[in-house]
């Protein structure tokens, strides 16, 4: 893998990282507000699940590299 295409790997991965724990973390505080009443675990529960998300994506992605897909398997 050249470095080029780890760097473009990597800024996906923060990008995504970014937008699944702030959506994570906004739908979080609207329960909070909404249906719990200032309770914080909704809004702790939204950012842990937006972060795992995010780092089960970059783990996939940065692993793609290494596996055998079926179309390029078909043709060898």
């Amino acid at each position: 893998m050249s470095e080029k295409e780890l760097g473009q790997k990597w800024d996906r991965c923060l990008a995504d990282c970014a937008i699944k724990v702030g959506t994570g973390l906004g739908l979080g505080i609207v329960f909070s507000v909404v249906f719990f009443k200032r309770r914080t675990s909704p809004i702790a529960l939204g950012t842990g699940i937006g972060l795992g998300m995010a780092y089960s994506n970059c783990q996939n992605d940065l692993r793609s590299h290494y596996q055998l897909h079926r179309s390029a398997a078909k043709e060898q």
